[in-house]
C-alpha cells in the first residue's frame, strides 16, 4: 500500500508540475508573440491571447498584462530604431525613400504625439512608433501613450471574448 501511494503521489506531482510549466510557457509564448508583433515582424499576438483565454489555463489579468508589456517593449525597440534610422536614409539598401520618410515626418509633426494613440492598429501602428523615435519624441510620454493604447487593445479583446458587447 505504501508503494502504491508513492506512485500515485509521484504521478500527481508530475501532473501539477506539468500544468505549472505549461502555464509559464503560455506566458512566454504570449510575451514573445506580443513583442514580435510590435516590431515590424508579421506576428499576431491577438490570436495567441484569444487561444490562451479559451484554454483557460492562465489568469486572464496576467495574460493581458504580459501581452501589454511585451507589445510595449517591442514598440520601445521601434522607437529606439527610429532614433538611429536617419543615419541610414541615404544608403542604397534603405527600404524607404527619402521622400516617403519626409512625408511620414510631416504627418507625425502635424498630429504630434496624439498619433501614438493609433499605435495599437495593425498596419500603421508599428511605423508610427518608429517615426516617433525619428522625431525624437519624449520617451516617457511615448511610453505612457503607447501603454494606454496597447493595453486598451488587449483589454478590449478580453471584453469582446467575455461577450460583453
Amino acid at each position: 500500500p505504501v508503494l502504491r501511494y508513492r506512485k500515485h503521489c509521484r504521478s500527481k506531482c508530475n501532473f501539477l508540475e506539468y500544468q505549472y510549466s505549461l502555464g509559464l510557457m503560455s506566458y512566454w509564448l504570449l510575451f514573445i508573440s506580443a513583442f514580435g508583433a510590435a516590431t515590424l515582424l508579421p506576428l499576431q499576438s491577438e490570436a495567441v491571447l484569444i487561444t490562451l483565454l479559451i484554454q483557460g489555463l492562465s489568469n486572464p489579468l496576467y495574460l493581458i498584462l504580459v501581452a501589454t508589456i511585451g507589445n510595449v517593449l517591442g514598440s520601445c525597440v521601434n522607437w529606439s530604431l527610429g532614433l538611429k534610422i536617419e543615419h541610414f536614409k541615404d544608403k542604397k539598401w534603405f527600404p524607404v525613400s527619402g521622400r516617403r520618410l519626409e512625408q511620414a515626418q510631416q504627418i507625425y509633426h502635424k498630429y504630434g504625439f496624439y498619433s501614438l494613440l493609433l499605435s495599437w492598429t495593425p498596419v500603421i501602428g508599428d511605423p508610427i512608433t518608429l517615426i516617433a523615435g525619428l522625431m525624437k519624441e519624449n520617451f516617457w510620454r511615448f511610453l505612457l501613450i503607447v501603454t494606454i493604447a496597447k493595453g486598451g487593445r488587449y483589454l478590449t479583446l478580453y471584453v469582446l471574448y467575455l461577450g460583453v458587447f
